[in-house]
């Protein structure tokens, strides 16, 4: 599996393509990422045209397993977040079958 890019070489694309300096797009990137934690965590979701959303999410309490001894024991509700994949980042990226 190809090594994920890293922070370093996203800012280094975003400046190379949008003829911005390092130090700008990566500011870009902060202020993005920034504005997705604030917003989700204000309305509970936050979209990124073409690629996503981030949602908040309550899990309910339940009951579980300790798998080293089998246990019962109770989990307690918690607030998560996922993200979605928008439709045409999924098509983009994993064609479906026809």
């Amino acid at each position: 599996m190809a090594a994920t890019m890293t922070k370093t070489a996203l800012v280094r694309q975003l400046a190379e393509k949008l003829e911005l300096t390092n130090k700008q797009s990566a500011a870009y990137l902060d202020l993005l990422a920034d504005t997705a934690i604030k917003e989700t965590k204000k309305s509970g979701v936050f979209v990124i045209p073409g690629l996503g959303r981030l949602v908040k999410a309550e899990r309910k309490a339940r009951m579980g397993r300790n798998p080293q001894t089998g246990e019962q024991i109770k989990i307690k509700a918690k607030t998560v977040v996922k993200f979605r994949v928008a439709k045409s980042a999924k098509d983009a990226i994993a064609p479906p079958k026809k």
